[in-house]
């Protein structure tokens, strides 16, 4: 990866400042994901995350914790938290610290090996590809990072907005070349096609499907 996308890496992530984080509930969740990207968090994707969500879960690109904050848990819950941006760890945190969360300060394109040997039954990635620079078959090193640590039969499951092709509405196209302008979106060449190519790589069984300009997926790993 070249020095200019290992600092694109940081610059999707950069943006998170607190101030940033206490209106992304309202901006992100609330009115873009309804009025630009038409795929409202209430009805489609907090329902779709609860869904995947188990006892041994690791949250990658935590944003606020909206989702782990607003889901039912398991007995026993054990959750990590992984992300590029300290403010957001720790925003998540906060949210969720009754349940204890475990955190890691890491980059899924540029691993450390921060996570070591931990294994998780299930792994989310909720609005984090589109952050990613690079075409779809660079962000799918996410893919290859993330897979090693799900346990036998495990899903990783997540959504990203996709990209100019989608053929977003007024708002969306707005939003998309302003963030793309600065480096907080990297997603102008994401297909649907190039989304299920760089999880299948990685997974036997994946399962990739679109609701109005965001792809949601779901991939698991083998039993054995």
């Amino acid at each position: 990866m070249s020095t200019r996308d290992r600092a694109n890496t940081h610059d999707g992530a950069a943006v998170y400042s607190p101030g940033i984080l206490k209106m992304y509930d309202w901006w992100v969740l609330g009115i873009s994901n309804r009025c630009a990207w038409l795929c409202p968090t209430q009805s489609i994707l907090l329902p779709f995350f609860q869904r995947h969500l188990t006892a041994n879960h690791l949250d990658v690109g935590v944003g606020t914790g909206f989702y782990l904050a607003n889901s039912p848990m398991h007995p026993a819950q054990r959750i990590t938290l992984l992300d590029l941006n300290r403010n957001s760890l720790e925003a998540a945190r906060a949210r969720i610290a009754s349940l204890q969360p475990s955190v890691v300060l890491e980059d899924v394109l540029n691993p450390s090996g921060a996570l070591g040997e931990e294994r998780f039954d299930s792994i989310s990635l909720f609005f984090l590809m589109h952050c990613l620079p690079g075409g779809m078959a660079d962000k799918a090193r996410a893919f290859e990072t993330l897979h090693r640590h799900l346990t036998p039969g495990g899903t990783l499951y997540g959504a990203t907005i996709l990209g100019d092709g989608a053929g977003h509405n007024w708002l969306g196209r707005r939003l998309m070349k302003l963030y793309n302008a600065k480096g907080l979106f990297g997603n102008k060449t994401d297909t649907l096609a190039g989304l299920e190519s760089g999880l299948t790589r990685c997974f036997a069984k994946v399962k990739v499907w679109q609701h109005g300009k965001v792809a949601l997926f779901t991939a698991q790993a083998p039993l054995h």
